[in-house]
C-alpha cells in the first residue's frame, strides 16, 4: 500500500480497512443504527440480528460453540479480561501465572498488575533465539501451583508462530488453564480453538484488515459460568461484558474475518513471495542485514531486520516521509525503549537497536518493495 509518498510496511502496527469492509460498515451505519440491545422494537431487533451473525461468523471462523464468543474493544481488553477474569475467580490454591517472555505489553503488564493486587506470582517462560518456547524449561515451570499460562500464537514483533495445541496440551496435563493472543495469528494461520485445546483466546479486528476499536474473545462455554466479568453494568452479551455493542464495528470484523477465510491461502502464498523479493532486493542492493528471529516458524508477512552497524530509531526518522515500518511495537513507538522481545532471543542492547519490523500485506507490491528498498539504502 502506498499513501501519497509513503510505502506502508507496518501491516504488524495495523492493517488498513478492507474497501469490502468499510462498505458493509457504511451500509450497516445507516440501515442498523438502533441500539442492539433495544430488542422490544423491530429496529432494535434487526440491529441485534446483524450482531448476532456476525458473532456466528467469527465463531465459525475460529471454531467456537454457539455463544462463546464476547465483543470487546480489542485484543488488549480481551487479554486484560482472561487475567483478571480468571484469578478473580479462582478458589483453588493454585498461586502462579507463567506467561513467555515474548508477549504483548497488554499481557505482561496485565499480569503482573492483577498478580500484585490479589496475591499471585508470575514467572516468564524462557524462549529460544528463534522466538519458540523453550520446552524444556516450560515443562519445569508447570506444576500444580500454576492456575493460568498465556502464550500468544504469533509474536508482534519477530513474528514467530508457537506451537499452540502441544503447549496447551502440556498446560492442560496439570490442571492449569491455557489462554493465547491470537491478534496476529489470522494473516498467517487457520484457528481452530477446539482444535487447539485453548480455553480462551483473543482477536483484534485491526490487525485482519478490519476496524479499530472492536476485538473478541473467545472463553469456553463451560469456563465462562466461572468467570466474572472485566466490564460491569447492564448485563450485555450473556453477562460476561457489559455496554452497547456497537454493531457497525461487529458486522466489520466479521466481514474481515469472512474475507481471509475466502482468500487466506492465496494471500499467505503473495505474502510468502513478496517477503522473499524483500530479502532479495535487501541483499543485491549491498546493505549489510541479519534477519532476528526463526525464518521457517514466522508470519508470513513479517521480517524483523537487524542493519548492522545502523541506529533504527535514526533510520526510521531519516526513512521519512517515504517508508512507514516499525522499531517494535506500536506502543512503544514514540520511546526509544530496547525491546523486551528482541532481548529475550539474545541479541544485545545494540544489536536491538538497530533492528527494524518490517511488514507486508494484502497491498503490498514489488514496486513498493523497490521503493522502499531505495529509501533504505540512501537512508543508511
Amino acid at each position: 500500500m502506498q499513501a501519497g509518498q509513503t510505502v506502508y510496511l507496518d501491516y504488524q502496527a495495523t492493517t488498513p480497512v478492507d474497501p469490502r469492509v468499510a462498505k458493509i460498515m457504511a451500509i450497516t451505519s445507516e440501515t442498523h443504527f438502533a441500539n442492539p440491545h433495544s430488542v422490544a422494537h423491530v429496529l432494535g431487533q434487526a440491529a441485534e440480528k446483524a450482531v448476532e451473525k456476525a458473532r456466528a461468523d467469527i465463531e465459525d471462523f475460529i471454531g467456537a460453540q454457539t455463544e462463546e464468543v464476547i465483543f470487546t474493544s480489542g485484543a488488549t481488553e480481551s487479554n486484560n479480561q482472561a487475567i483478571a477474569s480468571v484469578l478473580f475467580a479462582n478458589t483453588r490454591s493454585r498461586r502462579k501465572v507463567l506467561i513467555s517472555e515474548i508477549e504483548h505489553k497488554c499481557i505482561k503488564n496485565a499480569a503482573y498488575f492483577y498478580a500484585a493486587k490479589l496475591n499471585y506470582q508470575v514467572e516468564e517462560i524462557p524462549v529460544h533465539t528463534s522466538g519458540l518456547i523453550d520446552v524444556d524449561a516450560y515443562q519445569q515451570l508447570l506444576s500444580d501451583d500454576v492456575l493460568l499460562v498465556c502464550i500468544m500464537a504469533v509474536n508482534n514483533e519477530i513474528g514467530t508462530v508457537q506451537d499452540i495445541p502441544y503447549l496447551a496440551e502440556q498446560a492442560h496435563k496439570v490442571g492449569a488453564l491455557f489462554h493465547c493472543d491470537a491478534a496476529q495469528a489470522p494473516e498467517t494461520l487457520d484457528i481452530d480453538v477446539k482444535y487447539w485445546g485453548v480455553d480462551m483466546l483473543s482477536l483484534s479486528a485491526h490487525k485482519s484488515y478490519g476496524p479499530k476499536g472492536i476485538g473478541a474473545i473467545y472463553i469456553n462455554n463451560a469456563l465462562q459460568a466461572t468467570l466474572p466479568p472485566l466490564i460491569h453494568g447492564g448485563g450485555q452479551q450473556f453477562g460476561m461484558r457489559s455496554g452497547t455493542v456497537a454493531t457497525p464495528l461487529c458486522v466489520g470484523f466479521a466481514e474481515s474475518l469472512n474475507i481471509i477465510k475466502q482468500e487466506g491461502q492465496q494471500n499467505r502464498q503473495q505474502l510468502a513471495v513478496l517477503k522473499q523479493f524483500l530479502l532479495d532486493q535487501l541483499t543485491q542492493s549491498g546493505i549489510e542485514f541479519q534477519v532476528n528471529g526463526s525464518m521457517e516458524n514466522r508470519h508470513v508477512g513479517n521480517l524483523n531486520i537487524q542493519f548492522i552497524g545502523v541506529d533504527a530509531n535514526k533510520l526510521l526518522g531519516n526513512l521519512q516521509p517515504y517508508v512507514a515500518a516499525s522499531t517494535g511495537s506500536a506502543c512503544n513507538s514514540d520511546m526509544v525503549l530496547i525491546s523486551h522481545v528482541l532481548k529475550a532471543i539474545g541479541l544485545t542492547d545494540d544489536q536491538a537497536a538497530s533492528s527494524l519490523r518490517i511488514s507486508l500485506g494484502r497491498f503490498s507490491d514489488e514496486q513498493q518493495i523497490k521503493q522502499a528498498v531505495a529509501s533504505i539504502k540512501l537512508a543508511i
